[in-house]
């Protein structure tokens, strides 16, 4: 795994260099300074060995292609709900509307949160609920491999949260509290670029350009490149670099709850992608805090000279406020429905 590394290293010098962090070292101060400095730098890191097998990945990625590869009809009737389960259509989400003059993403998509049965009392909560699944006839086998993937990359991002902790001066377990993500928010979304080509100037993109909203992403790629990163959003021009894919990494970015926690003394950066004429295929994997977390200034992020940024904000506030920022009312879609 340590020729893997060196390999995107080595193809990175082209685009951005990023940190990779090896989750069997068992040099846990070194994984930490590692990650401390990627967290500072630009909230980008790759993660290997994080115990998710490339061969069942590659079945994910099959099941993915698999569902995308359904007639939209097929796919509509999966359409995702007010909970945030389901399929989202080309143009569904529109992610940077100063730059993206009308037209959404070009991806389509398909979210799966936690199950919460029905008549449980917490589904009643914003993002909490049953998932929405194609017919069991239709794609044998999908559902039982997204749900054991969902549970997977769940214990990963636990272990790069322990680390993340540490990195901020914290108790190693701080976040694996029940308020946290002992019952997170946590959202598997595939994703499918159809092959469309971006084009910024005419504001154009396969993701327009955004940061992600809660504690931490997964991003497993196939190998077509098109993310990208800008490490400083203020700049004057934005510079924008590609993240190369590394066979069997996830590239790990932190989002914007973790930036409003370390009181932005870790970033939440900004990224998006741009389609190059080929189809391709990425799976993320969201992790937010439960429903009723408060997200406030940690007690290691502030000082007399530093005093809080932002106010103390729940999480599904915040969350709720995002989602219906960036995706269409659900209400477009009814004449497909009929």
């Amino acid at each position: 795994m340590e020729n893997q590394c060196q390999n995107g290293t080595e193809t990175l010098l082209k685009v951005s260099t990023l940190n990779c962090i090896d989750l069997s070292n068992p040099d846990i101060h070194q994984s930490v300074s590692l990650l401390k400095q990627a967290c500072l730098d630009c909230g980008f890191f790759y993660l290997i060995n994080h115990g998710i097998s490339q061969e069942f990945m590659d079945e994910v990625f099959g099941q993915s292609k698999s569902f995308f590869e359904l007639p939209l009809n097929e796919k509509m009737k999966v359409l995702r709900n007010e909970k945030h389960r389901g399929y989202t259509p080309v143009l569904d989400e529109l992610l940077d509307p100063d730059n993206q003059v009308h037209v959404g993403d070009y991806k389509e998509g398909y979210y799966i949160g936690v199950e919460v049965p029905e008549d449980d009392p917490e589904a009643e909560k914003p993002f909490y609920g049953p998932n929405v699944w194609p017919e069991d006839g239709l794609l044998p086998g999908w559902r039982q491999t997204m749900e054991k993937f969902h549970h997977q990359a769940l214990e990963v991002a636990k272990a790069v949260a322990r680390i993340i902790a540490l990195a901020l001066g914290l108790e190693v377990d701080f976040f694996d509290k029940p308020e946290m993500l002992g019952k997170p928010i946590a959202t598997l979304r595939l994703l499918h670029y159809g092959g469309q080509v971006s084009d910024p100037s005419k504001g154009l993109y396969g993701a327009g350009a955004h940061s992600d909203y809660g504690l931490i992403t997964l991003l497993a790629t196939d190998d077509v490149m098109g993310l990208q990163i800008c490490k400083d959003k203020d700049a004057k021009p934005q510079i924008w670099e590609y993240v190369a894919p590394v066979k069997g990494a996830f590239i790990v970015n932190l989002g914007d709850m973790l930036e409003r926690w370390s009181n932005c003394i870790f970033k939440s950066t900004l990224h998006r992608v741009l389609g190059n004429g080929q189809e391709r295929y990425s799976i993320a994997y969201f992790v937010e805090p439960s429903h009723d977390c408060l997200v406030e200034c940690l007690p290691t992020c502030k000082s007399e000279n530093n005093p809080p940024k932002f106010p103390p904000i729940y999480c599904a506030t915040y969350l709720s406020q995002r989602y219906k920022d960036t995706h269409a009312e659900l209400s477009v879609y009814e004449k497909h429905q009929t």
